[in-house]
């Protein structure tokens, strides 16, 4: 081992250093044979053996040695784990483990390729710098002890140069010293009884799969979906009728469906799970994997509500199978709503499964929110029944139709999915209704919210599961599994809408199903003509209207149905989990039209959440990604959300909730007024409007709004007002994003709506792949006057959850940010631009905090931050005086990075900008982290923490392409 910090960092340079040599390939020793008790390690160009003697036990050492948890107590190389530690070896589980490698910290990623019950335990890990590293550990009595060996080695990268003999040499002694310790540690330990597993080979060829139909190759990790399985219960008995246990019966069945029958469950090393509402689990995951017999990795969850989860939850096991993480995974999803409304109308315990606190899954995918704002509670729209009915009166407005028509229109497509349900065996209400039984209110079928009766509304009391097992196409072919049966998971996608219905532009529109559609298509290389099969998803009929319209799809061709299953309605709808039922019948129709391909849609809370994704029974030509569409969706401005108002307003939307007896109660109207702001309004029950609202047309009346009322001043419709300007403008140039503040009638002061626009974007910014360095700015004469204090005396505080004070200062982003300053940056403006990495400012720009003028204190970071980067008597004077300073005695202090002419700032922080971004990601964010965290450090430990930052990027793919880039004398092309 190297003895100091700087030492172990310059020999992670040295391995950097080396693998930029052009080297002969060497002959390659054979290893040194291992115990005849273990099979063979695969041959390695340096390999290492250690044999040490030891006092426990041969039981005593595999209690240690085989369990996964103990590593840390005798592996000295150990420094941590990243994510989840496995749960147990088993091959073909997969880990990320932090150990260190000639001293210095390096990630290394294993496979556990070999297990022999109570004997040995086998690892192949990649390492920096493309190093192969092998672990093959085993143990055999002597002599009342035992016998602990290591054979192993390194190859690849520059390992294969003359670093390699160095590297195994010092793998060998560090080996020695943690099989010494292991020795120690087995001592005291208690055998532990094991019941043997059988142990089926996992780990997956890499070599390309023959497709047989054609004979073209396939990428080995291609995604395919082998089998499907569903469950509908109607027993109300609660003993194994729980969620989880519902969907561990579809997963049998999927097995069946696959062919290659329960072992397939057992090997699977992912485990997903569709979060239930009727009964929640910590770790779903975990009790389906275990109840059929599954061992997994990993496990993940979606989140508590949302109907798109289930689609996210199969696009994103589908990207851990394509980026080699996984190899088989199950997913399940249920719902036992029946039976737990039995149970509470009788008052019985239901009973079912719980987990310890602190049970969680590896992951949780998906996003929450508060469901609505305070205008929409206030108004009543609390459930999802009251503002699809909105939305659905202003989908009459944009298709133009009276009252009379628009039902005519929904009901004959909900009769249309009722006789799809009809013909699903799996539906919960299996029943074709006619247009006219539709739009008929009886008893059967009352009113609950205009213009939905209760048959075009979803219907959640069912007793649901369904069960999907996807493999790569390695583990398929090496399953058994015949190619008939796979159907390939071509792409997916996933965006959110403005999250309030009350403050997106257009209640009509959906930008995000727009750009989950464009995703997936453009992706598989498909245009929506191209796509036979079809689910979109059914909750209300105006959610498939909006996904039709935005995906260019008639709702009315006999010859393609918008949906294969029948709807929340008809089918039934289990919570989160309806479309894994979608998929469940899609893929039966493409097994028998293999060439043919298949589109399902899923959405959560109010057309908010959504996902999609392309499914067929040929093979993509390009590999499965599935892919954010939010970083860079094109969104309208959003519109203010008012409680009340006074003046004029244009009638928009409404709906008219009915009493259980069929009367009609109180109405719900959203106007808006000529700003483009939206105010939500409820009426009063058996008021005169309400009913008159009920009997006529009333979209696009104009309105005189006092408050919470209104009368309505003309009926002749008209137009509805635009929404205003966004306060803040997004662009993207390529690696560059540029958020421009756009309030200029008020200097670029933030108020509320401007602040959760910044956070907003700037969350988009983190998440977007093809993003690397931002651009904060103003306009030409002003940056931001800071906080709008006339929005602030409303009680409107430029605060936000995440971002903090304005949007952003609490919080600023991890990768790089430059202000590009204009004018003045004042108060709250000075810390808009302090919270960034680097500022360009314009030669006449005057930076200032002068809040002590109004009685108050730079709390947004501004006096911290000046006082950090700036002499103690300069940040006083700005702190103490108030007096703004100008940008050129700034950039002398070097607060200010470059100063340009009026008028050029923006250039010249772009063109910061891009240089920045020409640069190896990871890099930059690491160096970045260097440079704000190394106050923190003490002298003692900083190497130390240098050369854990350091190790993330020499083992990095980054480094090696920057080093061949180099030495091959061209651009390098960054992964991230």
């Amino acid at each position: 081992m190297l003895a100091s910090p700087t030492a172990r960092l310059r020999a992670g340079f040295a391995v950097a250093r080396a693998a930029a040599a052009t080297l002969l390939s060497r002959s390659r020793p054979e290893p040194p044979a291992p115990p005849a008790a273990a099979p063979p390690p695969r041959r390695l160009a340096h390999p290492c053996a250690v044999s040490v003697p030891v006092e426990a036990t041969a039981e005593q050492v595999f209690t240690v040695l085989g369990d996964p948890a103990r590593m840390p107590d005798w592996v000295l190389q150990h420094t941590g784990w990243i994510g989840q530690p496995p749960a147990e070896f088993a091959e073909g589980v997969r880990f990320r483990q932090r150990i260190k490698l000639m001293g210095v910290p390096s990630e290394v990623r294993w496979t556990v390729t070999g297990v022999l019950p109570e004997q040995a335990v086998w690892l192949e890990g990649t390492a920096p710098m493309g190093i192969t590293v092998g672990f093959y550990l085993s143990v055999t009595p002597v002599n009342g002890g035992s016998m602990v060996r290591f054979d192993g080695g390194v190859e690849g990268g520059s390992a294969d140069g003359p670093l390699g003999p160095m590297v195994a040499r010092n793998l060998a002694d560090a080996m020695r010293k943690s099989l010494d310790e292991l020795g120690r540690v087995a001592l005291t330990a208690q055998p532990v009884a094991r019941t043997p597993r059988k142990v089926v080979k996992k780990t997956v060829s890499q070599a390309p799969v023959r497709w047989e139909r054609t004979g073209a190759e396939i990428d080995p990790r291609t995604p395919v979906i082998v089998g499907v399985g569903q469950v509908s219960d109607r027993s109300t008995d609660p003993a194994g009728g729980d969620p989880v246990s519902l969907a561990a019966r579809a997963l049998r069945l999927a097995a069946e469906d696959s062919g290659a029958g329960p072992d397939l469950l057992r090997e699977a090393d992912l485990a997903g799970y569709v979060a239930s509402v009727s009964w929640q689990y910590q770790d779903g995951a975990a009790l389906l994997a275990r109840m059929v017999g599954a061992s997994p990795a990993e496990t993940v969850q979606t989140t508590i509500f949302g109907g798109d989860g289930s689609l996210r939850l199969l696009n994103d096991v589908a990207a851990a199978i394509a980026e080699g993480r996984a190899s088989i995974a199950v997913v399940g999803g249920a719902e036992a709503a029946s039976t737990a409304a039995a149970a509470e109308r009788a008052g019985r315990d239901l009973g079912w499964p719980t987990q310890p606190d602190g049970a969680e899954p590896t992951r949780v995918i998906g996003g929450d929110a508060p469901a609505n704002n305070d205008p929409e509670t206030a108004a009543g729209l609390v459930a999802p029944i009251y503002l699809y009915a909105l939305i659905e009166t202003a989908v009459r407005g944009r298709l133009g139709l009276s009252p009379q028509a628009h039902l005519e229109r929904i009901t004959r497509l909900w009769s249309a999915y009722s006789e799809v349900a009809a013909a699903n065996p799996h539906a919960w209400q299996p029943t074709a209704y006619t247009p006219e039984e539709l739009a008929t209110p009886t008893s059967g079928n009352r009113m609950i919210s205009a213009p939905y009766p209760k048959l075009l509304t979803a219907n959640l009391q069912v007793n649901q599961g369904s069960g999907i097992i996807v493999c790569s196409a390695a583990a398929a072919q090496e399953a058994g599994i015949a190619q008939d049966r796979w159907v390939f998971v071509h792409a997916g996608a996933h965006a959110t809408e403005e999250w309030y219905v009350t403050e997106r532009a257009d209640l009509a529109t959906s930008p995000a199903i727009k750009a989950i559609g464009d995703a997936v298509l453009g992706h598989s290389g498909v245009t929506i003509d191209d796509v036979k099969h079809i689910d979109l998803y059914a909750c209300f009929p105006s959610a498939v209207q909006i996904a039709a319209l935005e995906l260019g799809l008639p709702i009315d061709d006999p010859s393609r149905p918008l949906t294969v299953t029948g709807g929340l309605t008809f089918a039934g709808g289990p919570g989160n989990n309806y479309t894994s039922h979608a998929v469940a019948n899609l893929v039966p129709l493409l097994r028998a039209e293999p060439e043919s391909y298949g589109l399902a849609t899923a959405l959560g809370w109010y057309l908010t959440k959504h996902a999609a994704t392309v499914l067929s029974a040929r093979p993509p030509s390009t590999a499965f990604r599935d892919i954010d569409a939010d970083p860079r969706l094109p969104r309208p401005p959003a519109r203010r959300a008012l409680r009340e108002h006074s003046g004029p307003a244009v009638l928009e939307a409404c709906t008219v909730v009915y009493e259980r007896d069929g009367s009609p109660g109180p109405a719900i109207v959203t106007a808006i007024t000529p700003a483009g702001d939206r105010v939500v309004l409820r009426l009063p029950e058996l008021s005169e409007m309400s009913e008159l609202l009920a009997e006529t047309d009333p979209l696009g009346w104009q309105l005189d709004v006092t408050g919470a009322t209104f009368t309505v001043t003309e009926t002749t419709p008209v137009d509805l007002p635009p929404p205003g300007e966004p306060p803040l403008i997004v662009e993207w140039h390529g690696p560059v994003t540029v958020f421009r503040l756009n309030r200029p009638a008020v200097r670029n002061a933030i108020d509320l709506a401007t602040a959760r626009a910044l956070e907003k974007a700037v969350d988009a910014f983190e998440a977007d792949p093809l993003a690397r360095v931002a651009v904060l700015t103003g306009s030409d004469t002003v940056f931001s006057a800071g906080m709008d204090l006339k929005a602030a005396a409303r009680g409107e505080y430029p605060i936000t959850e995440g971002r903090g004070l304005l949007g952003v200062t609490a919080r600023p982003p991890t990768k790089p940010l430059i202000a590009a300053v204009e004018g003045a940056a004042l108060a709250g403006g000075c810390e808009l631009a302090l919270a960034a990495d680097l500022i360009v400012a314009a030669q006449d720009a005057a930076f200032g905090i002068p809040e002590v003028k109004r009685g108050l204190v730079a709390a947004a970071g501004g006096v911290l931050r000046l006082a950090q980067s700036l002499p103690r008597s300069t940040a006083l004077e700005l702190a103490l005086t108030g007096e703004p300073m100008p940008a050129r005695r700034l950039h002398e202090l070097g607060l200010i990075n470059r100063v340009t002419s009026p008028g050029k700032a923006l250039d010249t922080a772009l063109e910061l900008a891009h240089d920045i971004a020409a640069n190896a990601p990871l890099a930059v964010l690491l160096s970045k982290r260097i440079v704000d965290e190394h106050r923190d450090w003490g002298a003692a430990d900083a190497f130390d923490h240098l050369s854990d930052i350091a190790a993330e990027v020499i083992g990095s793919a980054d480094a090696l392409e920057g080093i061949r880039a180099y030495a091959e004398h061209r651009p390098p092309s960054w992964k991230g």
